[in-house]
């Protein structure tokens, strides 16, 4: 079970105000001035603040495809109207008055559009920590697709946590980190972002998909149908039209296709006679009348017999009866 390690704020940005953050446990004030001052800073790092967005760093690893999106400029115009009811988090920073951001990516891109400070509070957590509280805030508010936690995923995988912290950050088991990397691994970056988030497309789909990589070049298949799709589509709408596309063109290319050679017949002058064309099904001579108009004439009216003499010349020179 996952670990909980921050105060979970509501579900929802106009819902109700977040709870005041339960201060930490501290000694009691020692007498010296310099004990008084961890003291203070003890309490103060984990208060909320009004912070300038320009402040906060966008650190750690992303966990959204898409943050600029409409939601932003609603959740904008929700704020304009009823202020910021829930506050982000973020860490203090390595440099003064300066932080990170943990989570609530989405409220400080929203607020950096309208203007003005924003709430935050601000805790002192390390890596893991930060990346536990960063995945559990974004499953409870908005849950991640399956092909943004796959990305997560691989991004943490990558960096070196370990599968306790992935596990808990995104409340996943083993097995279900597992089978988010298994098709995260088969799938080109490039097709995913052109697909995008693809919210209800689950684990079955985007693998029915990526098992087509083997027969139907998937990139370029998508980038052809995507451009004949209007711009405001639906991510979940281009995956379904991507996908159909690729597997016509897997059930295509099972067909067998007879491909025939053709040859262009010249005579000793190096005029073009006609040309010859053998497939596994039929032979073909195709005589173009323009080039011999004369020649095309005479054949035409000789064709069948012709056709009927080299028949009978082919039966007497390999002994078959009629």
């Amino acid at each position: 079970m996952a670990r909980n390690i921050f105060n979970q704020p509501p579900k929802d940005e106009k819902e109700s105000a977040a709870p005041s953050p339960t201060l930490q446990k501290t000694a009691k004030l020692p007498g010296s001035v310099g004990g008084l001052r961890d003291s203070l800073r003890e309490i103060t790092a984990n208060s909320i603040r009004d912070i300038e967005p320009d402040q906060i760093d966008m650190d750690g690893l992303r966990d959204r495809l898409v943050l600029e999106d409409t939601s932003i400029d609603e959740l904008a115009e929700s704020i304009r109207k009823h202020g910021q009811q829930v506050p982000i988090m973020v860490r203090p920073s390595g440099q003064p008055d300066r932080y990170r951001i943990i989570y609530g990516r989405r409220r400080l891109a929203a607020i950096r559009k309208i203007g003005g400070t924003v709430k935050a509070i601000v805790r002192t957590l390390d890596d893991d920590a930060s990346l536990i509280a960063q995945g559990q805030e974004n499953n409870l508010r908005l849950d991640p697709s399956f092909i943004e936690k796959s990305l997560f995923i691989r991004e943490m995988q990558e960096i070196g946590y370990k599968p306790g912290v992935i596990q808990d950050a995104l409340g996943l088991t083993r097995q279900g980190v597992s089978n988010h990397r298994v098709v995260i691994d088969q799938l080109p970056d490039e097709l995913v972002q052109l697909i995008g988030s693809a919210h209800g497309i689950g684990r079955r789909q985007w693998g029915d998909l990526a098992a087509l990589s083997g027969v139907v070049d998937l990139v370029n298949s998508a980038k052809e149908v995507i451009a004949t799709l209007p711009d405001d589509t639906p991510s979940p709408e281009r995956f379904q039209a991507v996908y159909s596309a690729c597997s016509h063109k897997a059930r295509a290319d099972k067909k067998p296709t007879s491909r025939g050679v053709t040859s262009v017949v010249k005579n000793e002058s190096g005029g073009t006679v006609g040309t010859l064309t053998v497939d596994q099904k039929a032979i073909a001579i195709k005589i173009a009348k323009k080039d011999n108009p004369e020649f095309g004439q005479w054949l035409e009216e000789r064709a069948e017999a012709a056709l009927l003499q080299l028949f009978d010349t082919w039966r007497n020179e390999s002994g078959s009866g009629s």
